[in-house]
């Protein structure tokens, strides 16, 4: 991921200070995994922004890499120019995240030779970014120095954010089948999304079945996708026919996922696919969750929405889950449960089996397909995300707990969850009118998911946190 880097300067503070800053900036975001896009020490004095010229210039060199760049980091070794910051960014035309830091003076160094001021400097450089009306983020301390652990920290939390950013724009949601009839609470605004530049592609059901029945048994894409479902889970008594059936499956929403550049997918899960197809379509979803391409049940756009940001944010599988049922006089904790397409990542040893619920309407031989099990322990961030038809915004909430080890017998993809003040987070929910639905994932980046919903996307997040 492509980062800009402008280096602050100020005339009559150390120029060495801007120099050597910008040195151990770029060093911080490579330690990082980072691609920093700077201007040479050859293209500005130090390599820094002071001059309008030098904003135009490093303006100049942001545009001819906009396609790439997620992100922009100010630093500041000494106190800095505001204006040539400000307008740098301006004329770059560039809406990503922006975040700042100052760099720390040093109490035994502060002659005219090695003085900063980059502490009263930041206040000048966001003052000016915020009378240009460019969004910013900040360290967690006031000033930061590039190589230390804290700034590292800074700098996860703030390349989050530019994934999640990244990757909402232009996303292409996949609706495949009509919502199930008894799921009002799954309904939103397309057209929300829409204007936040989320778009919805459709598929009806009855062209995957079409799509599926035209497909010969030997066709390459559907033995590829049976070889890869065998490898995926131990597929148990599953009959070999139901597995052909959910290969096809996979087969034909991956061939119509590239054909539309789709990116992520909420099914209809039940129970026409049941009735007509004769199988669930839990593990073919399962699989594309657990190769970070999310897909929810129910057609739960919003809840794809939400696996897909928390996915950007960690990089690692996300799962949608009902908040299900107490766990015994718990208060902090709870059963999340479906039944299931969790992603194998969530278990501690999965299997496959059939659709428990749907099994005593349409029989078991049309539900195989399920992936179950207990979901394994460990620390996990939550959220929902929805569109408020009433004031036309996107709203939702995050926060962080954990996956315990606590026994539950049962059926389907379950886990207990321990949320400190978790029943303060229920009445939330409902009293705010969110889904049953939320999306989860083994990382902590709930301040992450904040920071982009709210500074950069311009929706209303709740964050949970523990009463004191």
């Amino acid at each position: 991921m492509k980062i800009g880097l402008i280096v602050g300067n100020r005339g009559f503070f150390p120029g060495h200070l801007a120099e050597s800053g910008r040195g151990e900036m770029l060093a911080a975001l490579q330690r990082a995994g980072l691609e920093p896009v700077a201007l040479r020490i050859e293209e500005s004095r130090y390599g820094a922004v002071e001059s309008y010229q030098e904003a135009q210039r490093c303006a100049a060199l942001f545009r001819a890499h906009q396609d790439d760049i997620a992100g922009v980091v100010v630093t500041l070794p000494n106190f800095g120019d505001e204006r040539a910051i400000a307008d740098t960014l301006r004329l770059s035309g560039l809406r990503v995240p922006v975040l700042v830091q100052a760099t720390p003076d040093t109490p035994g160094q502060m002659s005219i030779a090695a003085r900063r001021d980059s502490f009263c400097g930041k206040m000048s450089a966001c003052n000016n970014l915020r009378q240009y009306g460019i969004p910013y983020s900040l360290t967690r301390s006031h000033t930061v120095a590039p190589a230390s652990p804290e700034f590292a920290q800074d700098l996860a939390q703030f390349a989050a954010v530019c994934r999640i950013v990244q990757g909402l724009r232009h996303l292409r949601i996949g609706s495949i089948g009509a919502r199930p009839a008894a799921f009002n609470t799954v309904r939103y605004s397309e057209k929300i999304l829409e204007s936040h530049g989320i778009s919805v592609e459709t598929l009806d059901l009855s062209e995957v079945l079409g799509r599926i029945q035209r497909m010969p048994d030997a066709d390459p894409a559907a033995q590829a996708k049976l070889a890869a479902l065998r490898a995926y889970v131990a597929t148990g008594d599953t009959p070999e026919p139901a597995l052909l059936k959910m290969a096809k499956l996979g087969a034909v929403v991956d061939q119509w996922m590239e054909q539309t550049s789709v990116a992520v997918s909420a099914v209809q899960c039940w129970t026409s696919i049941e009735e007509n197809l004769g199988v669930v379509p839990c593990a073919i979803m399962s699989m594309m969750s657990d190769g970070l391409l999310s897909s929810a049940c129910e057609v739960d756009i919003c809840g794809v929405l939400a696996m897909h940001v928390l996915r950007l944010a960690s990089g690692t599988p996300s799962a949608l889950l009902d908040w299900n049922n107490n766990y015994g006089d718990a208060p902090d904790k709870a059963v999340c449960f479906h039944c299931s397409n969790l992603p194998k990542h969530f278990f501690k040893q999965p299997r496959m089996d059939y659709q428990a619920i749907i099994a005593g309407t349409v029989g078991i031989a049309n539900t195989y397909g399920t992936v179950t099990g207990q979901v394994k322990s460990g620390a996990m961030t939550f959220a929902r995300f929805s569109t408020d038809d009433t004031s036309g915004r996107m709203r939702g909430y995050v926060g962080e707990g954990r996956f315990t080890d606590d026994p539950l017998d049962t059926f389907g993809g379950a886990g207990v969850v321990e949320i400190p003040g978790l029943q303060k987070l229920l009445h939330y929910i409902c009293e705010h009118g969110f889904e049953h639905h939320v999306a989860a994932n083994f990382a902590t980046t709930a301040a992450a998911v904040q920071e982009a919903a709210t500074r950069y996307l311009g929706w209303n997040m709740h964050r949970h946190v523990a009463q004191a």
